[in-house]
């Protein structure tokens, strides 16, 4: 096997796990993962718990002690994230020490429910913070017009932030300039601006598996010559906003303060379209000061046999640019397959969070003591 992760971590890529489940914590998996596989932060979503906990290994005796409380399905959901969150955190704390804070992070998302709701989302992001209690804990907030705000107020208290669900470029600059806006709030109350870390998570895969579907469907050699180029030029171009705002005087004002760059995340990394090579989102998206978080499959397979050959983010904005302008020509509309994917990813965590509801009432009324 080759420490393909290993040069990826030397490029300034820091590689987090895209899962998390009460197995993984208490088999040692995830402490092997950290210590074998250059493994140095977590992130979750919905869709992410309503996995693990619906297969119900390790959750049985928490689940039939909530059950005899009688606590409401939503406290429930809570409690037993928050646990699973907890301990992740205290796995990953000596990272988090080593890196000055930077990293050894687990991410946990607001109910996604309120994703077009400022302060209730506002409110759930302190609740949360609260609730898991550990420094190295990232709350995640959508980047959707409700949640611009919302990332602002909550940076502004002082509370680790993780920005999700970002397609646009247009979005991500807006993200960039509530993080900033977050941090000038935090100054201005006298918060120590160097405890304060954030990442935007940039989503990848699902730009080709859109942009894909409609060049399919039109069929020309031009069509399938755009093919798989959409969401890594995508992404690069993220990065070239990212280098611009962060060598700003806006951003010069804060460095100065101690304050951190908001890293770009790739999320969304593994690759659904069998034609593609399996670490592709991971091989062309190298950049120093980059985090991707990656499924367990997409982590193994760059370990087997990822192609990292330095950085290949940087130098090759212009070639992105003709890439998103080829798909454009072709009378696909960027700014519509962009707000699509994002509507439809507030709806996939959503209905993912209701199932999680539905699956964790059904065990909580299973494992209910019976009257008498």
């Amino acid at each position: 096997m080759t420490d393909a992760l290993k040069r990826l971590s030397d490029e300034g890529v820091a590689i987090w796990l895209d899962d998390l489940s009460r197995k993984r914590i208490t088999s040692g998996n995830l402490a092997e993962l950290i210590d074998q596989q250059h493994v140095v932060g977590v992130t979750t979503n919905p869709s992410i718990f309503q996995k693990a906990i619906s297969s119900g290994d390790g959750y049985e005796q928490q689940l039939a002690d909530l059950a005899v409380r009688k606590v409401t399905v939503e406290e429930a959901v809570r409690m037993i994230t928050t646990a699973d969150v907890r301990d992740a955190a205290d796995i990953l704390r000596p990272v988090f020490d080593a890196t000055g804070g930077q990293d050894g992070r687990v991410s946990i998302e607001v109910d996604p429910r309120l994703a077009h709701n400022t302060p209730a989302t506002i409110a759930e992001a302190k609740q949360l913070a609260w609730l898991v209690d550990r420094p190295n804990t990232l709350i995640k907030i959508p980047a959707t017009r409700a949640g611009l705000p919302a990332i602002t107020e909550v940076i502004g208290k002082g509370i680790s932030v993780n920005v999700t669900l970002i397609f646009s470029l247009q979005r991500y600059r807006e993200v960039m300039d509530a993080y900033l806006a977050g941090l000038e709030k935090a100054k201005a109350a006298g918060l120590d601006l160097s405890k304060i870390q954030s990442v935007a998570s940039f989503f990848v895969s699902r730009v080709d598996t859109e942009i894909d579907k409609r060049l399919d469907a039109l069929g020309t050699p031009e069509a399938k010559e755009a093919r798989g180029k959409a969401a890594v030029a995508n992404a690069r171009l993220a990065y070239e906003a990212y280098e611009e705002v962060f060598s700003s005087d806006r951003w010069a004002a804060l460095d100065k303060a101690q304050a951190n760059k908001q890293r770009p995340l790739w999320a969304s990394t593994g690759v659904k379209d069998p034609a593609y090579k399996d670490t592709l989102y991971v091989d062309e998206l190298v950049a120093p000061g980059t985090v991707n978080t990656m499924p367990e499959a997409t982590l193994e397979a760059t370990a087997d046999h990822g192609g990292i050959s330095g950085d290949t983010v940087r130098g090759r904005y212009e070639q992105a640019r003709a890439e998103l302008a080829a798909v454009e020509k072709l009378g696909i509309s960027y700014d519509e397959v962009v707000q699509l994917l994002e509507d439809e990813g507030v709806e996939k965590f959503e209905a993912a969070w209701n199932d999680l509801l539905k699956s964790t009432e059904a065990e909580l009324e299973r494992l209910a003591p019976s009257e008498g």
